[in-house]
């Protein structure tokens, strides 16, 4: 896949998506995120892949929000409609069916920050920074991060960060349950990517039945997401790898995944 604002690479089941506009320090404008759906719809078809594994090039940024040139000429109408673009790229990133590790390896602010959220996991270097700063441009978040942070650390966590605008730091982010690790900022992508490995490693349908019991049953009251669970728990318990699973394990040996 050939893009001009983002590098895709591909090593064994691991994709490395990287945002690739260092000069403006990754700020997401519309061709970018036009091109991170696409990429990601790729990814997504790809049986080959996995895992992915998406960053910022250089060592400033991971994303340091949208454009602002872009955002200061929207009419009210085209902020609506350019919201609800980014929304649905988030959502499809959120929604893959595969792990997506959001690698911060510097800035991630307003939309940066968003997308980082929508990842399945996220893993940020000593130096990295997050934040909704909208709030001091006398706008609001756009890409749900005014829903999906809350989900992620709590109502007053969530309200201080999104009105006071305040970067948050990677030890803070880390203690608020905004991110899963943090590293080392020259070990970043190492440990991202190994991450990435060992999930790709597993089963893919288990993978993927997983992420859809916790992303839809988190919606749900408690009776009906454990419906759903007994449903996909039972959709699997017929399925190639879970013979294949169960029968490695009794064999005592490395289990052999189809993903069917």
């Amino acid at each position: 896949m050939t893009f001009e604002t983002l590098l895709v690479e591909q090593d064994g089941g691991v994709a490395v998506v990287t945002i690739n506009r260092p000069k403006v320090l990754n700020a997401l404008n519309g061709q970018t995120i036009a091109e991170l759906r696409d990429a990601m719809l790729a990814l997504q078809r790809d049986a080959a892949v996995k895992a992915i594994v998406l960053t910022g090039a250089g060592e400033k940024s991971f994303v340091a929000g949208a454009d602002i040139n872009e955002l200061a000429a929207l009419t009210p109408t085209a902020g609506k409609e350019h919201a609800r673009s980014g929304q649905k790229v988030f959502d499809l990133i959120e929604q893959l069916g595969k792990p997506v590790i959001a690698a911060v390896n510097g800035f991630a602010l307003g939309g940066g920050c968003e997308l980082a959220m929508a990842c399945t996991l996220r893993l940020a270097a000593d130096t990295a920074r997050f934040g909704q700063p909208e709030v001091n441009l006398g706008i609001i978040p756009g890409y749900a991060g005014s829903q999906r942070l809350p989900r992620l650390v709590g109502r007053g966590i969530a309200l201080e960060i999104l009105l006071t605008g305040d970067m948050v730091s990677a030890a803070r982010a880390y203690e608020i349950g905004l991110v899963n690790r943090v590293v080392p900022a020259a070990e970043l992508m190492a440990e991202a990517t190994k991450l990435a490995a060992t999930l790709a490693s597993k089963a893919p349908v288990a993978v993927r039945y997983i992420l859809e019991a916790v992303h839809e049953g988190l919606e749900m009251p408690l009776a009906q997401a454990q419906y759903l669970e007994t449903a996909l728990f039972g959709a699997i318990a017929s399925t190639d790898d879970t013979k294949e699973g169960t029968r490695a394990f009794l064999e005592k040996r490395k289990a052999d995944w189809k993903g069917r």
